[in-house]
């Protein structure tokens, strides 16, 4: 199998072009090429394929398998392999995905996509479509309970959902130990990825996430749009602001004019390979 593996502030997958070849079990193969030790090393796989709907369309499966609706950074590293390898020559690109289609708009440099501003649609606020197990018309700032401690989360989908709560210092934050209860937590039916903000000004926001079926990566970017969202609805952000992530920043914008989330960063090729499966 020839892959490409690209990174997207250090959240790496490996993408392999499907537009004439389908991997048969695409979630095995994630499992095996993600092991960052008998294997190539990764966040997971993306496969990128043809599209009836869209120029393409991506699917996108964690490392342990399973398949997710959306990632930020992914959907990036696509927009640069598809125009990078030639097989677009457009500097906006339409990508279906299983939350729906994106817009991307390519900063070309060189003949090479270097930045990738995503149109990453309207945030879901409602609690049964995010999904979370509650009632109520919005989940802000809401009481959860992890081992006799109370988080105040907020619930945002964008397309796969998010439970954003703050703490005062990030990099002290035992997320290890957090993270993987609030994934799991009984609130969230279909799991959930977890991020922790710490708010530095109204235009910086430090965070960092426990993702779904991943564990910590050094970014996420559907993850910084829910934060910006939550901020943004806790009172604590302006509607653009920079997410610091481990792996690098993000600048994020909540359109008040469509009520659409804007994500701009970097997207970076590391190699080129084939692997035995």
């Amino acid at each position: 199998m020839k892959f490409t593996k690209m990174q997207g502030l250090g959240n790496d997958y490996i993408y392999v072009d499907c537009t004439q070849k389908i991997i048969d079990n695409p979630s095995e193969t994630a499992k095996i090429i993600s092991d960052r030790h008998f294997g190539i090393g990764s966040d997971g796989l993306v496969l990128i394929l043809l599209s009836d709907k869209a120029d393409f369309r991506m699917r996108m499966f964690n490392s342990d398998g399973s398949e997710a609706e959306m990632c930020g950074n992914a959907i990036r590293c696509v927009g640069k392999y598809v125009f990078d390898n030639k097989l677009t020559d457009k500097a906006t690109i339409t990508i279906e995905t299983l939350a729906g289609t994106k817009v991307l708009q390519l900063k070309i440099e060189d003949e090479r996509a270097v930045l990738a501003r995503v149109d990453m649609g309207e945030p879901i606020l409602t609690p049964r479509e995010i999904p979370v197990d509650s009632n109520k018309d919005s989940f802000v700032s809401e009481p959860v309970e992890i081992e006799g401690r109370i988080y105040e989360v907020t619930a945002v989908s964008m397309g796969n959902p998010h439970a954003i709560s703050y703490v005062e210092d990030v990099i002290k934050f035992p997320l290890y130990e957090v993270g993987p209860k609030m994934e799991t937590h009984k609130l969230f039916p279909r799991k959930v990825n977890a991020e922790f903000v710490q708010v530095v000004d109204r235009k910086t926001l430090k965070m960092r996430v426990w993702e779904r079926g991943a564990g910590e990566t050094l970014a996420c970017g559907t993850g910084a749009c829910a934060t910006l969202v939550a901020s943004v609805l806790n009172g604590v952000a302006d509607r653009e602001a920079t997410i610091k992530l481990l792996g690098g920043d993000l600048l994020i914008e909540w359109s008040e004019k469509d009520n659409h989330v804007y994500m701009t960063g970097p997207a970076v090729k590391v190699f080129d390979g084939e692997i035995d499966i």
